[in-house]
């Protein structure tokens, strides 16, 4: 991702802030532009569509999310709680910032775009990125179980917490997430541990 300016993140975050209070349908270049108290012409020399907001809030989210889980997983975990901290780290995360669930389960925009849903499938290659290597070292030290391949618990895992995230949006964010999410992970550690 190209690095974005402290205007371009003014920006994505003001387009966060009508996703969340209005929807796709509200994030306009006029709306953001009354937001910010800015020109339209003045949103247009940072972005060139609604569209590059919202890849931009999409990339910014994944590269985010890498450095993010960088910090969140120490070596001095084991895969259980290395499964724990990254999924804790998630649901804090989005809970302090809707906007970013609004953009990815925004209805009709990544059908309309191949660039967003690009985006959206470079998010989800950076969870897997982490979450592969935790399900399988956790497989090698018998702490999960083996009977489901990594690559499937991974997709288990992952429509799990895809579902929980969707239910919040489409709740309006109404319930607390991190609540929530905590039953979730223990939950899936339920279902993967292998039993003692």
């Amino acid at each position: 991702m190209t690095k974005i300016t402290e205007r371009q993140l003014e920006i994505i975050e003001a387009a966060g802030k009508i996703l969340t209070n209005s929807g796709v349908g509200g994030l306009t270049i006029k709306n953001l532009a009354k937001e910010m108290n800015f020109s339209e012409a003045a949103i247009y020399r940072h972005f060139t569509s609604k569209e590059n907001i919202v890849v931009a809030m999409l990339a910014y989210l994944a590269n985010k999310m890498d450095e993010r889980y960088t910090k969140a997983l120490g070596d001095d975990l084991n895969p259980e709680e290395k499964f724990i901290s990254l999924f804790q780290n998630q649901f804090s995360f989005f809970h302090n910032n809707p906007h970013f669930v609004v953009a990815v389960f925004s209805d009709g925009l990544m059908e309309e775009s191949e660039h967003i849903n690009a985006t959206i499938l470079q998010i989800m290659a950076v969870k897997m990125k982490y979450l592969s290597p935790i399900l399988v070292e956790g497989q090698k030290t018998n702490i999960f179980i083996k009977t489901i391949p990594s690559e499937d618990l991974v997709h288990i895992v992952m429509g799990t917490i895809r579902l929980q995230m969707f239910k919040w949006k489409r709740a309006n964010f109404q319930f607390d997430i991190n609540k929530k999410g905590e039953e979730i992970i223990q939950s899936l550690l339920t279902i993967i541990k292998k039993q003692q």
